[in-house]
């Protein structure tokens, strides 16, 4: 467990991400992988942080498994062609919850966060790379790939936090001496 995502959460608030990151971590150790825990710890906190957190009222198991179906959504956990990749009920079971309140759970979960289908904000950061999504900006109204912009854009593009990260660039040839 990230020591800096506890520590953003409030004192008073502490025991209830331990119980949600306890659970998450364990579905996610077993069954996923270290990008769905760390995502899962970082919406643990953000919903720890809301003021009146809605996991304060309701079952911890059921609070858990919407965010890891929250997050299972954005990343298109069910989709086959993806790895890893499972059947929502198959996480529903894994956190001994019905399907209704799994699902209704997670529908809060990503209507408080605004969250849509590979939104950058959750996306897996091992496949940011293949998400258009985080890569798409609009210059001079023109919408493109920010990769493929000149760097002097890319690098204003990272500053405001429009790209997930400065993309590499291309190698540079050896200066003649």
């Amino acid at each position: 467990m990230s020591d800096s995502d506890r520590e953003s959460v409030p004192i008073r608030m502490r025991s209830y991400f331990d119980a949600l990151v306890s659970r998450t971590d364990a579905v996610c150790n077993a069954h996923l992988d270290a990008d769905y825990a760390q995502l899962c710890r970082r919406l643990a906190a953000a919903l720890c942080r809301k003021r009146t957190s809605p996991v304060t009222s309701g079952k911890i198991k059921s609070w858990a498994c919407g965010i890891a179906y929250a997050i299972g959504w954005v990343n298109f956990l069910s989709d086959s062609t993806q790895t890893p990749h499972m059947r929502m009920m198959d996480l529903y079971a894994l956190f001994g919850v019905s399907a209704g309140t799994g699902a209704a759970k997670s529908a809060e979960i990503r209507r408080l966060f605004k969250m849509r289908q590979m939104d950058p904000n959750w996306y897996r950061p091992s496949k940011m790379a293949d998400n258009f999504v985080a890569w798409t900006i609009s210059f001079n109204g023109i919408i493109m790939d920010a990769r493929d912009a000149p760097r002097e854009i890319q690098e204003e593009a990272a500053r405001r936090g429009l790209i997930p990260y400065l993309p590499p660039g291309p190698a540079t040839e050896p200066q003649p001496s």
